[in-house]
């Protein structure tokens, strides 16, 4: 097998082949891409041949794993309250409710969820919350 011109074998290419690019890019996207393998769907993101879209390609994928952090997050909140519910605790509900309200409300403000979601949330779980005083 022949080397071709760029490969990672042979000589320093002047111009980083794709593959080292790749790499080089990995590296500096360092943490997020450990955490989540999803983050790239198993595709280059240095496909682009224009310096814009190949930055637009990388604020793609530190935008998208932001988002999932704070989706996490997000999704975190509501189930501590949802556990605390289901386990009878009406004092804890009431406030991790109350440390939940203001996560779900950045959400909103970040982007991450849509007004009418967040409202939704919030209602169903004060109403699970409050359905624990009536029995």
């Amino acid at each position: 097998m022949t080397d071709r011109p760029g490969s990672f074998r042979g000589s320093q290419p002047s111009k980083p082949c794709p593959e080292a690019r790749f790499a080089v890019f990995l590296l500096a996207l360092g943490k997020a891409h450990r955490q989540n393998s999803r983050l790239f769907f198993g595709v280059d993101p240095s496909v682009a041949n224009i310096k814009s879209a190949e930055k637009r390609a990388q604020q793609t994928i530190k935008r998208r794993a932001r988002n999932m952090a704070a989706r996490s997050k997000l999704r975190t909140a509501i189930k501590s309250v949802v556990s605390a519910v289901q386990a009878g605790d009406k004092a804890d509900a009431a406030a991790k409710l109350k440390a939940a309200a203001p996560v779900i409300d950045s959400m909103v403000n970040k982007g991450v969820i849509h007004r009418n979601k967040a409202a939704r949330h919030k209602s169903h779980l004060s109403a699970r919350v409050k359905e624990m005083g009536a029995e």
